[in-house]
């Protein structure tokens, strides 16, 4: 089987016309989604999803309107357990004889490999991530213990699961069989520790996967501040709620500092800024001001070293491709 990411965009506006439901319902619901899906009544059916999935794992990032989702016997395929994270709305899970609700911030498993039912309220906004059975019970975890079972909003561990798992949208992330593995060890390792891990394996996940979600946070929040002055791993530290040295060894692991990290964002940011036809009439000194740097002739010596060019060059550069 091949490890590339398979991507799937589906929106039950594709399906026009009086038989719109039933189509969607057999192409999208039982073909794909190994589901009865019925819009429950004086709700027209409306379902948005984005699924991005690898062998051992896949995420589901969509919204959808109240429904009743049934997954019949005669639909079970495969036993992947199933994570499903609720953005917002509420919905009740029955499975295995358990029947337990769950709302906006939590979480709660299923398995692919029973049948069940999923009720949604309301409008609900979810993300789905279908795990690997064998991967999870290596480290300890009893699947059969954890379903069916409302996990909290505030648990720290779903927190980071929730976050990294959108790391599934990045083709850069997934570039290479090496980085793809590393994302869906990664997973495995935030969901162990979400739906309780062996103390050995919840050590292990710790070191790995915690690691790797911290890390992607913080250079997503540091991508996302750029502009700001204030950028240090202490700062960062009190963001996070870690120390700036844990800040720095997290950099460490990847060969890097996390000085150079911010400085090779600003830069990118700069040179994009300064190769784009859009901002030819900002000033230089304006576009690296945005771009995080507050001494300019400091700016101009480490564009310089890092592209071979001076600021001024890639502009006239870029007006005369245009």
């Amino acid at each position: 089987m091949s490890d590339e990411v398979q991507t799937l965009l589906v929106s039950s506006a594709q399906f026009p016309g009086q038989d719109r439901i039933e189509a969607f319902r057999e192409v999208f619901g039982k073909a794909i989604m190994r589901m009865e899906i019925d819009p429950l009544d004086g709700h027209p059916l409306d379902i948005e999803m984005k699924m991005r999935a690898l062998p051992q794992v896949g995420v589901a990032f969509g919204r959808l309107s109240p429904t009743r989702n049934t997954h019949r016997a005669g639909l079970i395929d495969n036993d992947a357990p199933v994570l499903i994270i609720v953005k917002s709305g509420s919905g009740t899970m029955q499975q295995e004889g358990r029947i337990e609700s769950v709302s906006s911030g939590q979480a709660m498993l299923a398995s692919n490999g029973l049948a069940g039912t999923f009720l949604g309220h309301v409008p609900s906004a979810m993300t789905s991530v279908r795990l690997d059975r064998k991967i999870l019970e290596a480290q300890g975890v009893s699947i059969g213990d954890a379903l069916i079972k409302p996990i909290a909003a505030k648990n720290s561990a779903l927190q980071l699961l929730d976050h990294y798992v959108q790391v599934l949208n990045s083709d850069v992330a997934l570039a290479t069989a090496e980085l793809r593995h590393a994302v869906t060890t990664h997973i495995h390792d935030l969901a162990a520790l979400v739906l309780g891990a062996t103390r050995d394996g919840a050590a292990l996940a710790e070191r790995r996967g915690v690691r790797a979600a911290r890390l992607h946070a913080i250079k997503e929040d540091v991508v996302a501040n750029l502009s700001s002055q204030n950028m240090s791993a202490e700062t960062i530290g009190v963001r996070f709620g870690i120390s700036a040295g844990y800040v720095r060894k997290l950099f460490e692991t990847e060969r890097t500092t996390f000085t150079d990290f911010v400085l090779a964002q600003r830069l990118g940011r700069a040179h994009r800024m300064l190769s784009d036809a859009r901002f030819v009439t900002r000033k230089i000194s304006a576009i690296a001001f945005e771009s995080g740097f507050g001494d300019l002739s400091y700016f101009n010596n480490a564009f310089r070293r890092r592209y071979g060019m001076t600021p001024s060059d890639v502009r006239a550069s870029a007006k005369q491709r245009g």
